[in-house]
């Protein structure tokens, strides 16, 4: 529902899509039973309200974005690997300070696919 004060008029309709000062959601039966403030005209879309619930589609995209997400703040370190030894023997490769890669943190993804409870 959206007021809009320079017409006198209240309009419910469907959810909105951005965040107005003087516009609320309603549920069905809020929706249906609002009334206008005196002297003003209510005006009510008789069109079907769609339901917001996501499809496969947009659980897939967003599972993608946040494990794509996961997979970047995952920084690669560098960590001193000692083993001893002469370091300044010739022939001998360095060994203090070697990339690790692929380092697993031990944490799991938080988001789970779970089975349709209709079937």
């Amino acid at each position: 529902m959206t007021y809009v004060y320079s017409d006198s008029t209240a309009v419910v309709g469907p959810l909105a899509t951005v965040a107005e000062p003087h516009s609320w959601d309603l549920c069905d039966i809020h929706g249906s039973r609002i009334t206008a403030p005196k002297g003003w005209e209510m005006v009510r879309y008789e069109g079907g309200f769609s339901s917001s619930t996501p499809d496969d589609d947009d659980l897939t995209a967003l599972a993608e974005a946040v494990r794509e997400a996961g997979l970047r703040d995952r920084p690669t370190s560098v960590r001193s690997v000692d083993r001893g030894g002469d370091r300044s023997e010739p022939g001998l490769p360095s060994t203090s300070a070697r990339p690790v890669s692929n380092v697993r943190t031990g944490r799991r993804g938080h988001l789970r696919v779970l089975p349709d409870p209709t079937t």
